[in-house]
């Protein structure tokens, strides 16, 4: 006897998650290799620090987003593990990374500094990766982040940087610095590689503060009140 035909329709199927890129077994090598050349290259370079208005006070325990340049990458962890890290006792850090292959080198390299890497970009993953910071964050971590990263314009704010700040309730931190002897990469962004004995200025910036309950104008006017804060410390 025939059978009726089935009414019933497969429900559609999610695609799958998106799994970042891990580094190569010669990427987690070339990692530890940059690893040992920046911790070298540090010793060398002259430092000077120079604190904006309202500087935050690690002293007290408070936790901060960190926002620096994309092309100022080189010398980040060594500015953390200097100012933050050596200094007081406890403090960890999560930043965020491309889901790329180039970002699984990247996420190496951050966990010899002992930085967790959360995984993520505009373009993938990346509201997962905004739950993770905040996850982080609410774990006793400062957060860093690239607001141009991965891929640019260079100098820009992407929303994402406002995004993570109104959900963590973090201060936003502009950081940079200038250098008086460097390379510069033919790069979208170039990249600026400090020369050994450089004289750097790490400089923070006035801290931003994006409420919780903030509309889409406001985050708006901060994200371009971040982006003006950030060109004020910024000198190539």
């Amino acid at each position: 006897m025939d059978t009726a035909p089935s009414t019933t329709t497969a429900a559609p199927t999610r695609p799958a998650p998106f799994v970042p890129s891990k580094a190569s077994l010669g990427g987690r090598l070339l990692a530890r290799v940059v690893w040992l050349v920046v911790h070298t290259l540090g010793r060398s370079l002259r430092w000077k620090w120079e604190d904006g208005k309202n500087p935050p006070r690690f002293d007290q325990g408070q936790r901060v987003i960190f926002c620096i340049w994309h092309n100022r990458l080189a010398l980040a962890l060594l500015m953390y593990e200097r100012r933050v890290a050596s200094r007081h006792a406890g403090r960890r850090m999560a930043a965020l990374v491309s889901a790329s292959r180039d970002g699984g080198l990247l996420a190496r390299g951050l966990e010899l500094f002992h930085v967790a890497p959360i995984r993520g970009s505009s373009s993938r993953r990346g509201a997962q990766a905004i739950r993770e910071l905040v996850a982080a964050a609410e774990a006793g971590c400062d957060l860093a982040i690239t607001p141009d990263g991965p891929r640019g314009p260079c100098y820009s704010i992407q929303p994402g940087t406002i995004a993570v700040a109104q959900f963590t309730g973090l201060p936003v931190v502009p950081v940079s610095y200038r250098l008086n002897w460097k390379y510069r990469l033919k790069s979208w962004d170039r990249f600026q590689i400090p020369l050994p004995f450089a004289r750097v200025v790490v400089t923070l910036g006035e801290p931003l503060l994006v409420p919780r309950d903030a509309d889409a104008a406001a985050r708006e006017r901060l994200r371009e009140e971040l982006h003006r804060r950030m060109m004020a410390i910024t000198s190539d």
